[in-house]
């Protein structure tokens, strides 16, 4: 898949305006974003799952990197979601190049991505870390040109779902699968079989390549969309880590699929943006459960209360 990398400026310039930048922008197909600075924190991620960063090199101060498929590329609906920009006094400029092919591997290696434990019990390294910590459950990834690592705030809260709850004999949808880290720890959880859903193909290749490198079976790997669920499942368990405008408007598909009982995770979006997913979410019949919140990113948990 061909990317055009964005350059952005903002002035002023800092992390909070770059993650509404990030927001807005994944709304007109932007799926992958860079902070300014050096890469040792996480980016913000892709639009229909924030856990798929493309990398490059530090920017200058001030500016912001963001990627877009050449397919997905709308000059005018970007330039409308610039001038609508939801910050006042926010002055933004671009300049746009082709992305370089680079070997992401090594990107990473060289600039990012040190193991990652969540509570204790899982680590997340790279198939080039070495002294990887000791836990209960190890997931390896071989990182390419779209992936997660669990670094970022939604990863990691569902990750610390999925360890606190039990999956052991559930069939598990993990929507906007990314890297395929959240179906292959539910399947190292005890998951009895997942489905992996993404609209990237580089993520299917990846998930299969991580699914392989850790050993696992019973996770079917497919490219697509919401679309795909009539003939998948019913679930016991939903996964869905992608951004509120997806959720909004794919959640009934979801819960057409899903059991009596079943329960869904929700992440990708922040805090701000709880009560409309509420709303939309009881208006589906599922019932709250809780919510945890991380660094502004939320995850949230429902019950299916009906057939």
């Amino acid at each position: 898949m061909k990317y055009l990398e964005f350059t952005f400026t903002t002035n002023p310039a800092d992390e909070a305006i770059h993650d509404v930048l990030a927001s807005v922008l994944a709304d007109v197909g932007f799926d992958s974003f860079v902070h300014t600075g050096t890469l040792d924190r996480p980016a913000v991620g892709r639009s229909d799952n924030p856990e798929t960063p493309l990398f490059d090199e530090p920017t200058e101060a001030g500016a912001f990197k963001a990627f877009i498929p050449e397919s997905a590329y709308d000059a005018q609906a970007l330039d409308d979601a610039l001038a609508d920009f939801p910050l006042p006094g926010v002055k933004i400029d671009y300049d746009k190049t082709q992305a370089e092919d680079k070997n992401w591997n090594e990107e990473w290696e060289k600039h990012y991505f040190s193991p990652l434990v969540v509570d204790g019990r899982c680590v997340i390294a790279g198939t080039f870390h070495k002294d990887v910590p000791e836990a209960q459950y190890h997931i390896t990834i071989n990182p390419q040109m779209s992936f997660g690592t669990g670094h970022h705030a939604t990863t990691a809260q569902m990750i610390g779902r999925l360890l606190a709850d039990d999956v052991s004999g559930k069939e598990v949808l993990d929507m906007g699968c990314g890297t395929s880290i959240l179906a292959i720890l539910a399947r190292m959880r005890g998951a009895k079989h997942c489905v992996a859903i993404d609209v990237d193909e580089w993520c299917v290749r990846n998930s299969l390549e991580n699914i392989a490198l850790n050993s696992v079976d019973g996770i079917d790997v497919c490219l697509g969309d919401a679309s795909l669920l009539p003939q998948k499942g019913p679930f016991d368990l939903v996964i869905a880590n992608i951004n509120r405008n997806i959720l909004l408007s794919d959640m009934a598909s979801y819960v057409a699929r899903m059991r009596t009982g079943a329960y869904i995770y929700m992440s990708g979006f922040y805090v701000a943006d709880v009560p409309r997913l509420r709303a939309e979410a009881a208006a589906c019949g599922l019932l709250f459960v809780d919510m945890h919140a991380l660094d502004e990113w939320a995850c949230l948990k429902f019950r299916k209360s009906f057939s």
